[in-house]
């Protein structure tokens, strides 16, 4: 299921705009077919040959509902649910109606390239309580005193999570998300959670909603999730955006509906509500096969490639590798790989923190695909001339 090798060039796939013999491993999405329940979903509603108007049915909000019931035993209300055609777009809406132009938004570099894209977009500034890294174990953790100081200041009315944390492939333990939820009432704060990759997490800590916190704590959250990480949907465009205060709630409909990104396309919620009611089997050996690659990867490093460090943890299909022996460029360093193998990465400082000291590498491939991109890294790792 996973070893077929689709060809994408020339499908107006952004991942493969590419020359002849090159290989893009850097946006995130996957090279393997959705799930065949889901195809056979929008195949069905295809071939019906009718397109109107589209609105929100009852079951879409019921299978997520069942969906994170039955893979986190963790069941959020429905009644919370509203749909979004993204979580990127939802996010965008919710920051012009939640905050004034101005304000600063938190976030915690290094972190995914959009949040701050979006922050400027919408006239806002982002504020970063960087997370800290450990070169000795290649590992990142959270500066809660850098954290509770860039909250407290009085500009700072958002912060924007990444559950799990894209880049650095972190799933944060229930204690983390704690002290986050806390920090943001202590200093009034709103705290929206992007938990995308939340189904993407392998062993422990185990993935945590933050809608799954304490009363008080999910009252000042928001909560946006959608199945085109887990099910390689991202052109669907579909998301839920779970906001269990009923007057917030209110806000963020608003703003969804005032941004016109509330209403589906004629297949967003047929591909959901296929790919979780009948989607998990499918995940499952989807997790078993990233596993796999991960473990190819990390072998590559340890025999091929002692000078780049592997700095991701327990989640998502992006591995963050730590290149500092290599090059203090990230961007340089991906640009000559380009030119020099045919291999694209994406560079580490588009995420801003120590960024500029990593790559980001998408491991969601047949193993074939796989191990050419892993040759290709070596090669330009050897070749560059900077190596040390």
């Amino acid at each position: 299921m996973f070893d077929e090798i689709i060809n994408r060039r020339g499908s107006n796939s952004i991942k493969w705009q590419v020359q002849p013999g090159e290989l893009p491993m850097w946006i995130a999405d996957m090279d393997f077919a959705t799930a065949p329940a889901v195809v056979a979903a929008m195949k069905a509603k295809v071939n019906s040959g009718v397109f109107g108007y589209e609105e929100v049915p009852a079951a879409y909000f019921t299978a997520v509902a069942d969906w994170y019931e039955q893979r986190d035993h963790q069941r959020p209300d429905p009644a919370w649910m509203s749909f979004a055609s993204g979580v990127m777009p939802a996010i965008g809406a919710m920051i012009r109606q939640l905050t004034q132009p101005g304000d600063q938004i938190v976030v915690q570099a290094p972190v995914y390239n959009m949040f701050f894209s979006t922050i400027a977009v919408n006239g806002r500034t982002a504020a970063s309580a960087d997370l800290s890294y450990n070169p000795q174990t290649a590992r990142y953790a959270i500066d809660f005193d850098r954290l509770e100081s860039v909250l407290a200041q009085p500009a700072s009315t958002l912060m924007l999570l990444c559950n799990p944390h894209n880049p650095i492939g972190k799933a944060w333990s229930k204690a983390d998300l704690t002290q986050i939820a806390t920090l943001c009432v202590k200093h009034h704060v709103r705290l929206i959670a992007d938990e995308i990759h939340g189904d993407l997490v392998f062993g422990e800590p185990a993935y945590t909603p933050v809608f799954s916190l304490p009363d008080e704590l999910r009252a000042n959250s928001i909560v946006c999730v959608s199945p085109s990480k887990t099910f390689n949907l991202a052109g669907i465009h579909a998301a839920t955006v779970m906001v269990p205060d009923a007057a917030l709630h209110a806000q963020v409909d608003r703003a969804l509906a005032t941004a016109q990104v509330a209403e589906p396309n004629a297949l967003a919620t047929t591909a959901t509500i296929a790919a979780y009611t009948q989607g998990g089997q499918w995940l499952d050996a989807l997790k078993a096969q990233l596993t796999t690659n991960r473990q190819t990867l990390a072998t590559c490093l340890a025999t091929q490639l002692p000078s780049v460090r592997l700095a991701s943890e327990n989640a998502t299909y992006l591995a963050w590798l730590d290149i500092s022996q290599v090059s203090a460029d990230s961007a340089a360093f991906c640009q000559w790989l380009r030119a020099e193998t045919g291999l694209i990465l994406a560079a580490g400082d588009a995420y801003h923190g120590n960024g500029a000291h990593f790559l980001r590498l998408n491991l969601a491939c047949p193993p074939q695909m796989l191990d050419d991109g892993l040759q290709r890294l070596v090669a330009g790792v050897t070749k560059y001339p900077h190596a040390s």
